[in-house]
């Protein structure tokens, strides 16, 4: 299925979104709910001493099953579900955090195979009375990916992931109605897909589940304190969804629509107990509505976990599962480098006009660094950096030079400009990049000195263009600068005219 570049967008923030919500509910696991004073953020620590940005046992069990779908297999084939039980008892082993049904499941399986936790799975629930547990709907996202052109495939697909570790008919109906709800976010950028999903159900299970959902949009998240219970994970979720308000766009205040991903996965944190759970199924669907460029940047520059990934690895694991296996002409996403080799001149290169700790350059220089430069801001696809800058330091940002192609442009900008500020706070010297410097790279890099040093915006782009004299952002970046130009400490709104004269 070919995608627009939001669908692309929404797809590649699945897991991402289900990851960023396991890692920020991570600390607070096991605790009460958390009054509004409690500041929620990627922090470390918790009962289980967790890494700030650490994911959990959710995205752990996620991946196996992105990583099939990336190869381009069939989540319903018996020897790739075969290939995610080995995989899923490889790990449990010595895994940090194990679900307590799943760890009886996988510890009392005849076999690390499909059949063997089926079997061990159907045990469970018959001697059981607490067999409908939260295990299965949490890793369930990346499963709309491998079928977003196929619902019926969809359905039974989840259905066979939920019943290698969960057969309780809740704990399958919950996988059903969240996979489907995210395809349809991903392919509409809608919530309603949720609802609409209770059709493939039985009557009396979907009237049963519209019970469940109308319960949960009218409670807040800490009203579903079981949420251990796949049943008020899944109203936990969609409560802190439905219930957070979604912002009006106003740019000079730092306020966009796409910020109700961060506010919704906090409430669900504040819903308390299994946090990191009920936030990573409701980053997954987050995700899918809002896109990976809505997951803000300083959760992505800590976010991490088993196998050893980063957030750049899950978007281009993201990507790979909608392509199914495949990349882009340029090698996007799975090549260690990506060809600009038919882009022009891309080896452009000038100190920011404001700042000389800015570097402002083409892809050329990202792979051929320049020369004291410990951190990089992407502004296009890349591959993959050497040793030299710690992940840490490598800001990868979603931006598309077409008008029209970047469904939360307002926001991306603003957060691409804080990190370079963000970088330079922490005495970094930054390559701010894009492919040629042209358009994507002057835009930021103007913004970054309204926001940060005081800089009028008329000002900042006429000296960026004085440096870079192709610099000539197109018009909805030009539009969004004179949105956001009053957002930073004693800058000037500048006149649409003074924008137009330096295009």
């Amino acid at each position: 299925m070919k995608l627009t570049s939001a669908q692309n967008d929404r797809a590649t923030g699945v897991l991402l979104g289900l990851a960023t919500g396991d890692a920020l509910g991570a600390r607070y696991e096991f605790q009460p709910p958390l009054p509004d004073e409690i500041a929620v953020g990627m922090f470390g620590g918790g009962q289980l001493f967790w890494e700030p940005g650490e994911w959990t046992d959710d995205t752990a069990m996620a991946i196996p099953i992105a990583r099939a779908a990336a190869a381009g297999h069939d989540l319903r084939d018996e020897a790739v579900l075969d290939r995610i039980a080995a995989t899923w008892s490889d790990w449990a082993y010595d895994a940090k955090d194990v679900g307590i049904q799943i760890g009886a499941v996988i510890r009392r399986a005849s076999s690390p195979t499909a059949a063997g936790l089926r079997e061990a799975a159907v045990a469970y629930s018959a001697r059981s009375h607490r067999s409908s547990g939260n295990g299965s709907l949490m890793r369930v996202g990346p499963v709309a990916l491998a079928y977003l052109d196929d619902p019926d495939a969809l359905v039974e697909a989840a259905t066979a992931l939920s019943q290698l570790t969960h057969t309780h008919p809740d704990a399958v109906e919950a996988c059903v109605i969240w996979s489907l709800g995210i395809r349809h976010a991903v392919l509409h950028g809608t919530f309603d897909g949720v609802r609409a999903a209770l059709g493939r159900l039985p009557a009396d299970r979907a009237a049963l589940w519209a019970e469940r959902l109308d319960e949960a949009e009218e409670n807040p998240p800490t009203r579903f304190n079981h949420n251990g219970w796949v049943v008020e994970a899944l109203q936990g979720a969609w409560s802190a969804i439905t219930r957070t308000p979604i912002p009006e766009l106003d740019p000079a205040v730092d306020r966009f629509p796409c910020g109700h991903f961060a506010a919704a996965l906090e409430a669900a944190v504040r819903g308390g107990r299994d946090t990191d759970t009920v936030a990573a199924i409701a980053g997954g669907l987050l995700g899918a509505r809002w896109g990976a460029s809505a997951v803000p940047v300083r959760w992505r520059r800590v976010l991490h976990g088993w196998p050893g990934e980063r957030s750049g690895e899950l978007v281009r694991l993201g990507a790979l599962a909608v392509a199914g296996g495949r990349s882009d002409a340029s090698g996007w996403p799975a090549a260690p480098v990506v060809d600009y080799s038919g882009s022009g001149d891309v080896t452009r290169l000038a100190a920011h006009p404001h700042d000389p700790g800015v570097w402002l350059g083409g892809v050329g220089r990202f792979e051929a660094l320049p020369d004291g430069v410990d951190a990089v801001v992407s502004l296009c696809r890349v591959g993959v950096l050497d040793d030299s800058i710690p992940p840490a330091d490598h800001v990868e940002m979603r931006l598309i030079d077409r008008d029209g192609d970047n469904p939360n442009l307002d926001f991306v900008l603003t957060e691409a400009a804080d990190a370079v500020a963000a970088l330079r706070a922490e005495g970094k010297t930054v390559l701010l990049h894009c492919v040629q410097a042209i358009s994507r790279t002057p835009a930021v890099a103007a913004l970054y000195a309204v926001r940060h040093l005081g800089v009028p915006a008329d000002e900042a782009l006429a000296e960026i263009r004085r440096v870079l004299p192709y610099a000539d952002p197109i018009e909805s970046f030009r539009t969004a600068l004179l949105a956001a130009a009053g957002a930073g400490t004693g800058t000037l709104a500048v006149s649409e005219d003074s924008l137009q004269r330096l295009s």
